[in-house]
């Protein structure tokens, strides 16, 4: 292996070595103690807890003493993501591509699930840590097996991946955005309400027509089931166009 030619960011994503290793007393402090820290902040309230400050007084040292470990605070966060982005342990068994690349995107779903400041690091590079290639492999191998080229395979997954994130992102900001009792379905019914009395069909006919049907109807549902049939509902309209690239006819 050509150890120059790997960004020290990649270096500390796979714990390899960035600097010769220095005689003496082995120091107090690790790139692991520092990623374990700052993920542990972000877990108990949010990306805005981990900052290199707050990760500092966690600690107890001093921020310009992390650089060392960390090598910047943007490379923190992409070490962050890759630490606590680990896919699960056993993959299901799956029959046939569908189900395979499904299993794979509501894993990525749940795991925003669980940690919802993961989608919030900004995507500044391709994924190169060992949990994210572990997560890319994982979804390649449902369609290793269709007649995609790789080319058409990364863009399946890139585009899947971007629409999960993207997904949970919108779910976030839905609920920052709603009053803390109010469900995300009474929010849509009463959107329509509002929005149904100033929307006329000879101005807007398409989405009057929306606002005429049963789409925002009233409902008791939980918030959680809403957001879950939402995107697996679109988690589907995915997988009919995939469908079809792949060669499997209409969906």
């Amino acid at each position: 292996m050509n150890n120059d030619a790997i960004p020290d960011l990649v270096r500390r994503q796979w714990r390899l070595p960035t600097s010769p290793t220095r005689l003496g007393r082995k120091p107090t402090l690790d790139l692991e103690t520092v990623i374990t820290a700052a993920v542990r902040l972000a877990d108990g309230d949010g990306l805005e807890a981990a900052t290199l400050p707050k990760v500092s007084d966690e600690l107890g040292v001093t921020a310009m003493s992390l650089y060392r470990h960390i090598g910047s605070k943007e490379d923190l966060l992409q070490l962050m993501l890759d630490a606590a982005s680990e896919p699960p342990s056993t993959a299901v068994p799956a029959t046939g591509w569908r189900q395979g690349v499904r299993r794979w995107a509501l894993d990525l779903w749940e795991l925003y699930r669980r940690r919802p400041w993961i989608p919030h690091i900004p995507l500044h590079r391709a994924p190169s840590g060992p949990n994210q290639i572990a997560w890319l492999e994982r979804g390649l191998e449902p369609l290793a097996s269709t007649r995609l080229t790789w080319g058409e395979k990364i863009q399946a997954i890139t585009l899947l991946s971007g629409f999960v994130r993207q997904s949970s992102l919108l779910a976030q900001d839905l609920h920052d955005g709603r009053p803390a009792d109010q469900a995300q379905a009474q929010a849509e019914h009463e959107y329509a309400l509002a929005l149904s009395r100033l929307v006329t069909a000879e101005r807007f006919p398409n989405v009057a027509a929306m606002f005429s049907s049963d789409v925002f109807a009233d409902s008791d549902e939980p918030t959680h089931v809403t957001v879950d049939d939402d995107f697996t509902a679109g988690l589907e309209l995915v997988l009919d166009g995939l469908r079809v690239r792949i060669g499997e006819g209409d969906p």
